[in-house]
């Protein structure tokens, strides 16, 4: 019991945070990084039970833009290209409040590129989940009280920042962006 009520606090911890929340800082550092190319792709998105309806362009329009917005801002002398497969998602619907509050979810894949070195830096594409952020709280669903591309852009943000966050964890532990 212990640890479903762990589990519980812990998503809900990272599902709160906004992905956009922090993007009048400083951005995290990243070394020498600058982004090249930002190619975003949904050929076999696969929509989960119960969601509303998103087509490939919108899907791929708001994640591609929520990158712009976060890695635009760096500003380093190496060119690094994103190619990032929407792989799956839940806008979520209407529920049952305080029943049935479905949340939000999207699943991507990235593949980094160094543009000197003309080669994938991640072998295998790194998979990220991100949830929506709970600021309608955890018993309101955001169904009730935003749109479908409300939530899109909401994904989109998280998911940019957990993207940064698995760049900066990449450069802690395997030196990535040195300009070297």
């Amino acid at each position: 019991m212990l640890r479903i009520i762990f589990g519980g606090l812990l998503m809900l911890t990272f599902a709160a945070c906004n992905g956009a929340a922090d993007l009048q800082d400083a951005p995290e550092p990243l070394g020498d990084f600058r982004l090249g190319h930002n190619i975003v792709v949904a050929p076999k998105v696969v929509k989960g039970p119960l969601s509303r309806n998103a087509t490939e362009e919108e899907l791929t329009t708001a994640l591609q833009t929520a990158i712009a917005e976060r890695f635009d801002r760096y500003e380093g002398e190496k060119l690094y290209h994103f190619g990032v497969s929407v792989e799956g998602y839940v806008l979520a619907a209407p529920g049952i409040p305080l029943v049935l509050a479905p949340k939000s979810i999207m699943i991507v894949n990235i593949t980094v590129w160094d543009n000197a070195a003309n080669a994938k830096m991640n072998t295998k594409a790194h998979q990220i989940t991100v949830l929506e952020s709970l600021d309608q709280g955890p018993l309101l669903g955001s169904g009730y009280t935003k749109s479908a591309e409300e939530q899109l852009k909401n994904l989109s943000q998280n998911a940019a920042k957990s993207i940064e966050r698995y760049l900066t964890n990449q450069k802690a532990e395997k030196g990535w962006f040195t300009g070297e």
